[in-house]
């Protein structure tokens, strides 16, 4: 990124200089700050050094970011005296930001007292003003001339003050004994610092942080619309941290959740059992945009790192990989050379294009609904119009083609071989893409029935992204359906642990229910519906679970449940509710069955699910009808053949072997 277009802000904490550091020795050739210097001004065990914007503690460098030294300076500058807030906004905000100054300066405050262990209630430096400002409480001194103080030698030996020799020796002979002196220090400097680090490694090993959360970052910028701004930036950040394979990164769903919440760090943490987590702001006005960053280790509770940027549009993509970088550094975390290709590489895109792309991932991730996959696929499609090499753009839109979502009127053979166009064209421009990598495969295992060509693909997405969440879904209900059970619980497993909010648990519960493991489907199901109680396909999955167990009746109304949520036609779902109250679970899947042949009329009908409801009704010719559809319409569902449940009293019928030989599913 060109400096011109981006300031940074800030820094992290990083380590503490070394022991033999002498702020005196720090400028000027000849060891000692010259007399152009400005003044140093001192509070407490505290040094101040205007001049190069360092503050000390004794001899150690404290850091301080730019912003909040320049407050600091100025609550010094006029020790027991009022600054207002309006005083400091006009010193160093500028008249035409649109940065949120009150967050900025409260901010700034905040980072002052950390650095110097001040206290709100009982301060020692800072007092508050209450909406009026601030007041500097302690005493300062100051040089009257910028002239450091005297320098305290580390040995006589080694360094005698000038102003004892000055009057019997030369210049030149001062100058030859302070590089003598000089050399020494920094010999002896030189092995101290050694001892000390060595030391410090020992003594004073780093907190380990493996495990992280990206929080919703914050929207400053007072217009609701910019949501999915900073929603989007969020999950691309999220993605670009979880190509980390040090680092366990949790999923966008469960850490969305927290959006707009107060909950305590260390609750949030340990509801989502990570060692930190990574939250900040977003601030957007035109082209303009502020971005700040900060990473806060939740046990014990530790600010570790914050930083700012101001940018233009152009370069949030770019940001964001610069974030995860900082992030990779502050924890120490070792990155592999792919690692670091990954994180390094920035592509240029249309500035229009990432906007409507970030637009469609909002409108895709907002409603799992066949319109919102409509108005989605509209987004995508113009941005890759405005850049037809955006790759992610690509990959979003095959995405969506790929997914089918109920209320969808066109059936995967129209849809699936679009998705496979914009997958393979995604990775023909970057094939660095997991989730384009992800997707594919997906595509090669529910529609072409390619197994190991699958298998290929979730094993390069997993190299590039090993946090990515849904190719732990995917694959899992592969594995399962080919037999290699124990496998695919390992991988259902692995996904909700990157995704420990129950909010998206359905899929892992379908993986147990096909794998026959209803009491871990049944125990991940209630805990569901606990935090989300209206979520179909919670109770979608709990019908399976109670109707395999033997409990008809409550998976009856489960399933009706779901219809409604659904948004069946509300004249279905009545004729649903009747057919249950006259003749119960029967009554219900006749019905249902009823209903599937009315809409397979006009619109796209799973025949998998209607080869099901006719298994409900003991109509095995009917479920044979229906499965050959299935196999010519390529429905997914159809790879379960071998694990569905409800085909068990089909296995010893030739046609159904023949089925399971024709989709290819390996014995």
């Amino acid at each position: 990124m060109n400096s011109r277009e981006m300031r940074r802000f800030g820094n992290s904490t990083g380590f503490p200089p070394s022991p033999c550091y002498n702020p005196a020795l720090r400028s000027g050739s000849d060891g000692v700050e010259d007399s152009r210097s400005p003044e140093v001004l001192r509070f407490g065990p505290y040094e101040v050094h205007l001049r190069t914007q360092e503050l000390f503690k004794g001899e150690s460098r404290l850091r301080l970011p730019p912003q909040a030294f320049q407050v600091l300076r100025m609550l010094l500058e006029r020790p027991g005296e009022l600054v207002t807030r309006d005083d400091l906004r006009q010193a160093l905000w500028s008249a035409d930001t649109f940065v949120d100054f009150d967050h900025g300066l409260n901010n700034a405050i905040k980072r002052i007292r950390d650095v110097l262990n001040d206290s709100v209630d009982a301060p020692v430096y800072i007092g508050t003003l209450p909406r009026l400002g601030y007041r500097f409480v302690g005493q300062v001194a100051r040089n009257g001339n910028g002239t450091a103080p005297a320098i305290v030698a580390e040995s006589p030996s080694v360094f005698v003050p000038e102003a004892q020799e000055s009057k019997r020796l030369s210049r030149a002979t001062r100058r030859h004994r302070l590089s003598i002196a000089i050399l020494s220090v920094v010999v002896v400097c030189g092995a101290l610092t050694t001892l000390w680090l060595l030391r410090r490694s020992a003594l004073s090993p780093q907190p380990q942080i493996r495990s992280l959360a990206v929080l919703p970052l914050t929207n400053l910028s007072g217009d609701p619309d910019q949501e999915y701004f900073a929603d989007g930036m969020t999950e691309e950040l999220t993605t670009d941290l979880g190509k980390i394979s040090a680092l366990r990164v949790i999923s966008r769903t469960s850490a969305m959740q927290y959006k707009g919440t107060n909950k305590p760090l260390s609750q949030i943490a340990r509801e989502l059992n990570v060692d930190a987590v990574a939250e900040g702001t977003v601030a957007r006005s035109g082209s303009h945009v502020r971005i700040t960053a900060n990473l806060l280790q939740a046990s014990p509770e530790k600010h570790l790192w914050a930083e700012s940027y101001e940018i233009e549009i152009r370069d949030a993509f770019e940001v964001r990989r610069e974030i995860a970088q900082a992030v990779a550094r502050e924890i120490q975390v070792k990155l592999t050379p792919q690692e670091q290709h990954l994180l390094a590489v920035a592509r240029p895109v249309n500035p229009e294009a990432q906007d409507l792309y970030l637009r469609g991932l909002y409108t895709m991730r907002g409603s799992e609904k066949a319109e919102s996959s409509e108005k989605a696929i509209k987004y995508f499609q113009q941005a890759i119009e405005k850049d037809p090499n955006y790759a992610a753009a690509h990959t979003a839109l095959a995405h969506a083609y790929a997914v089918w979502i109920p209320g969808m009127t066109r059936s995967p053979r129209e849809l699936i071989p679009k998705a496979r166009e914009f997958a393979r064209k995604a990775l023909s421009l970057d094939n660095t893409l997991a989730d384009a990598h992800c997707v594919l495969g997906m595509i090669q295992l529910f529609y072409d029935w390619d197994w190991s060509a699958a298998e290929q693909e979730y094993q390069q997405t997993v190299a590039l992204n090993p946090n990515y969440v849904g190719v732990y879904a995917w694959h899992s209900r592969g594995l399962v359906a080919r037999g290699r059970t124990d496998e695919g619980i390992a991988e259902a497993n692995r996904m909700i642990s990157l995704s420990p909010s129950p909010l998206s648990w359905d899929y892992p519960i379908w993986v147990f229910i096909l794998a026959r493991r209803y009491d871990l489907a049944r125990d991940r199901g209630q805990k569901l519906l606990e935090v989300a109680p209206d979520w179909v396909w919670a109770h979608f999955e709990m019908a399976q679970v109670y109707e395999q167990q033997g409990e008809l009746k409550e998976a009856a109304d489960e399933f009706l449940k779901a219809e409604e949520l659904f948004q069946t036609d509300p004249i279905k779902v009545a004729q649903l509710q009747e057919s249950i109250a006259k003749s119960g679970p029967q009554g219900y899947w006749r019905r249902t069955l009823e209903n599937y042949k009315e809409s397979a009329k006009s619109n796209y009908v799973s025949p998998v699910l209607a080869a099901e409801a006719c298994i409900r009704v003991g109509d095995k010719e009917c479920a044979f009808e229906w499965l050959e559809k299935g196999f010519e319409e390529r429905d997914d569902l159809m790879i379960n053949l071998k694990v569905e449940p409800l085909f068990d009293s089909l296995h010893s019928d030739p046609r159904f072997q023949g089925l399971v030989r024709r989709v290819g599913i390996p014995q």
